[in-house]
């Protein structure tokens, strides 16, 4: 990988915070990591249904990490390449062993769905056990996006440009697949991040959507979370009480 240490000598001393395109995404890909292999390892395989609706889970996270993957590739490698070619290509590849760890997994996990009961238990502990050395890889790959690569574009493009990125990519997301990173996203952020995506969400979506992203949200708040969002964004205090 072509980083100037230099640039990652900025990056740490840098004193205003920079746009960073991967921080929320990356929080609700670490967050749905870790709580479907935590499912995965408490799965009850004897219980046809618990089986159904954890593999679905199982699933649905290599599905997402399968997107995820291509919004990075065609819009923050991209702008990576424009200003500093060569920058991306190790990450590059960890994305193409990434897609192929993806299909491996989801055939795994299809055939322990469709397996005979004997060798459910085995099949589980083999899942879990594979499913946690992605999970384990796919965070070291995030951190090194979230350090060498933000150090690229730091150093390359201003704050302006990068949202500009930014929102082109976040446009090119249906509103389904969107909900969804939504419902992972923002219980995971700190009170600050969480306030000011739902303020700039409240700022460009219509406002069902909006309505929408905090009906999605709030079961997965404490109350005090909640309380703290609805202050930051003055929600009305009538709004109820949150789950949690």
């Amino acid at each position: 990988m072509n980083i100037d240490q230099r640039e990652m000598r900025q990056v740490a001393e840098a004193a205003a915070p920079r746009v960073d395109m991967y921080a929320g995404i990356h929080k609700a890909m670490r967050a749905l990591m870790a709580d479907t292999l935590m499912a995965v390892g408490r799965m009850d395989c004897e219980d046809g249904l618990e089986l159904a609706q954890v593999t679905q889970r199982v699933l649905e996270l290599l599905e997402f990490c399968g997107t995820h993957l291509k919004h990075e590739n065609e819009f923050v490698h991209v702008a990576i390449e424009a200003r500093a070619p060569g920058a991306s290509g190790q990450i590059a590849h960890e994305h193409r062993e990434h897609e192929a760890a993806i299909t491996a997994l989801a055939n795994q996990t299809t055939a322990l769905l469709h397996c005979e009961p004997p060798a459910r238990h085995a099949g589980a502990l083999d899942l879990y056990r594979e499913l946690a050395l992605f999970v384990a890889h796919n965070f070291e790959h995030m951190h090194v996006e979230e350090t060498a690569h933000n150090a690229v574009l730091w150093a390359r493009y201003t704050d302006a440009e990068l949202i500009e990125i930014h929102n082109a990519l976040v446009g090119s997301i249906p509103p389904e697949e969107m909900m969804f990173v939504l419902r992972w996203m923002v219980p995971f952020m700190n009170p600050t991040e969480r306030a000011a995506m739902l303020a700039d969400m409240r700022a460009h979506a219509p406002a069902p959507a909006f309505a929408a992203a905090l009906d999605l949200v709030r079961p997965h708040l404490s109350e005090r979370e909640w309380a703290k969002l609805g202050a930051s964004l003055g929600l009305p205090a009538a709004a109820g009480r949150a789950a949690g």
